[in-house]
């Protein structure tokens, strides 16, 4: 308990380091936008093919994959059923902030600090994820505000081909699935740079904290989280009588509280929605998610 605990109080301090260095002038948000593209492009495909490196490929593992996209279409149509009649920015708003699982940047340094051997489920669960941060979810989300939503096939794949994480997701599978190992040379090169990735992640978040908010939009923010992670206890209530095993329960319960995914702070900002507001509410949900994740590894252990 001791350890976990210290894990959890270790990571907290990062973000709020990173906050401190950022309110002192040391640092600003721009440099959050420098680190983001070298966690992108660097360090989490690093962590990705180190930690997928022994991945034991199983049916029931693959099944991640269409559970990710399961997960985010529960949490869109629910938060559509709860919200009922809205103005169109409302629910966009809503909808956005309300789906999704940040895990480059959050959930999968969260793991490295405390459940290891979860990270290759994790992962998996990251493909069917970033299908839809890359497009499923902004066509869910037209679809349920009414608007007349033109799928362009040829953007979704180029922003998923654009993405290092998700190619490198996509190699290690291969690999795994034709048991061709990782040269050791490889693996070698990218342990000190995976070794980065929690770090630089949480010390980004900290540049990314923004506590303004105008009090005409608090209300849609707090009841807009109060909904997600409604939803998130009810995604764990299913997955705990599930007949998973323990591993794959957890996994699943801490991925249904996660923060919400930079993606979707992009594509709200894209579609419309207020900017402050957006970041106020991605930075209170890391906030919120860091105990809830610890807690359910309390429950599971």
């Amino acid at each position: 308990m001791q350890a976990i605990l210290m894990s959890a109080f270790s990571l907290l301090f990062i973000i709020f380091l990173g906050f401190i260095f950022k309110r002192v002038g040391i640092f600003s948000k721009a440099d959050g936008n420098t680190l983001s593209q070298i966690i992108l492009n660097l360090t989490l495909p690093a962590a990705i093919i180190v930690n997928l490196s022994q991945l034991t490929v199983s049916l029931n593992r693959i099944a991640l994959i269409l559970i990710a996209i399961l997960f985010t279409l529960i949490q869109l149509i629910l938060f559509r059923v709860f919200k009922g009649k809205q103005t169109r920015d409302n629910l966009t708003f809503s909808l956005y902030m309300g789906s999704g699982f940040n895990i480059g940047n959050f959930t999968l340094p969260f793991a490295q600090s405390f459940i290891p051997q979860a990270i290759p489920l994790i992962s998996l669960f990251d493909i069917g994820n970033s299908v839809m941060l890359a497009g499923g979810t902004g066509l869910v989300v037209e679809l349920l505000t009414g608007e007349n939503y033109v799928f362009n096939g040829k953007l979704f794949l180029k922003r998923l081909g654009r993405s290092v994480p998700f190619v490198c997701y996509l190699i290690m599978l291969f690999l795994r699935l034709q048991t061709i190992n990782v040269p050791a040379i490889i693996l070698t090169i990218a342990t000190p740079v995976a070794n980065a990735n929690t770090f630089l992640s949480m010390f980004m978040i900290g540049l990314y904290l923004e506590f303004k908010l105008a009090g005409k939009t608090r209300n849609l923010v707090f009841k807009t989280l109060f909904l997600r992670y409604l939803i998130g206890f009810m995604l764990v209530g299913v997955v705990y009588f599930t007949p998973f095993d323990q591993l794959m329960k957890l996994v699943l319960s801490i991925l249904a509280v996660t923060p919400i995914p930079i993606f979707n702070v992009i594509n709200a900002v894209l579609a419309g929605s207020d900017e402050e507001s957006v970041g106020f509410c991605s930075s209170l949900s890391f906030l919120i998610s860091l105990p809830l994740m610890t807690a359910l590894i309390f429950m599971y252990r």
